[in-house]
């Protein structure tokens, strides 16, 4: 009897991390390594983006990230501005940070929907606040 062939070595498949990473990089090519790394932390601290695709959890994580950080977002809101408006005033800001990064899309009036924030839920469509 002859012995069959071991089989081709199995890949690993890839972490949650790994793979919000690759579309994080994906999306967002020229991200510094500092800020990848923290918006993979927060695309996988989000409680609503557990069950999102990686590109999901990414392209969330990235916006959420770049609206709190690198915009007026949060101050405005402490100001007293609801969200969409705070979202409305820094749009610009905020696109100009995603073209810095490579990003090739752009948000807009339309697509800002209002979330519950970065813990809140994500996964029915809204985008973290």
């Amino acid at each position: 009897m002859s012995r069959r062939p071991d089989p081709a070595p199995r890949r690993a498949l890839p972490t949650r991390r790994e793979a919000v990473e690759a579309a994080l990089s994906r999306l967002a090519p020229r991200v510094p390594d500092f800020e990848a790394e923290a918006i993979v932390d927060r695309a996988l601290a989000s409680p609503g983006l557990r069950g999102a695709a990686p590109e999901t959890a990414a392209w969330l994580g990235l916006v959420s990230y770049a609206r709190h950080v690198f915009t007026e977002y949060d101050s405005l809101l402490e100001e007293g501005y609801d969200q969409d408006s705070a979202r409305h005033f820094i749009l610009d800001d905020l696109n100009a940070v995603l073209a810095e990064w490579g990003v090739r899309r752009r948000i807009g009036e339309d697509e800002e929907t209002p979330g519950s924030g970065a813990h809140g839920s994500a996964a029915a469509g809204g985008e973290p606040a």
